[in-house]
C-alpha cells in the first residue's frame, strides 16, 4: 500500500503540539528537510527534535540536502524576494538532489506516512512544497 505525504512547520508551535500533530497523522518518518537544523525555539533543534521522536514512535531522519542553504535565505524581505528563491530551488537545486528524494519515494513505496519539516508553519511559504511537488505531492499541510 502507498504511503502519505505531509508537510509540517514548527512555527507558532511547541513540541508537544507538533508532535500531537504527527501522531494523528500516523506520521512514521519525520524527513528534516532544513540545511541547518538549529532553531532557537526550544525543542526544534536537531537532537531534542529527534529524541521528541523517538519517544513519540516517530523515526526522525535529517536531509539537509533537500534544504535551502543559510547564505541564500540572508536579506530576504519581501514575498517577490522568496518566490523568486523558491523559483531557483524547484529550477536549479532540486533537480540534483535525486539520491534523497528517492530515499523519501522508497520510504513512502514501503507505505510510510512520511511528514517533511522546517520552520514555516504554512507550506504554501516554504520550500517543503517544491519537495512534495518533485515527488509528485500535493503539500498536504499539519
Amino acid at each position: 500500500m502507498p504511503g502519505r505525504l505531509f508537510t509540517i512547520g514548527y512555527e507558532g508551535r511547541d513540541q508537544g503540539e507538533y508532535l500531537s500533530l504527527l501522531r494523528e497523522a500516523g506520521v512514521t518518518v519525520l524527513a528534516d528537510v532544513r540545511a541547518n537544523p538549529m532553531s532557537r525555539k526550544k525543542g526544534f533543534s536537531k537532537k531534542a527534535l529527534a529524541q521528541g521522536c523517538e519517544t513519540a514512535g516517530i523515526r526522525y531522519v535529517h536531509l539537509p540536502e533537500l534544504g535551502i542553504p543559510s547564505a541564500r535565505r540572508k536579506g530576504l524581505k519581501t514575498r517577490a524576494d522568496y518566490d523568486a528563491l523558491f523559483e531557483v530551488y524547484a529550477r536549479e537545486w532540486l533537480p540534483r538532489q535525486g539520491e534523497a528524494l528517492d530515499r523519501i519515494r522508497a520510504w513512502l513505496e514501503r507505505g510510510e506516512r512520511v511528514a517533511l519539516t522546517c520552520y514555516e508553519r504554512e507550506a504554501g511559504r516554504c520550500h517543503r512544497r517544491f519537495v512534495a511537488e518533485a515527488l509528485g505531492f500535493e503539500a498536504r499541510n499539519l
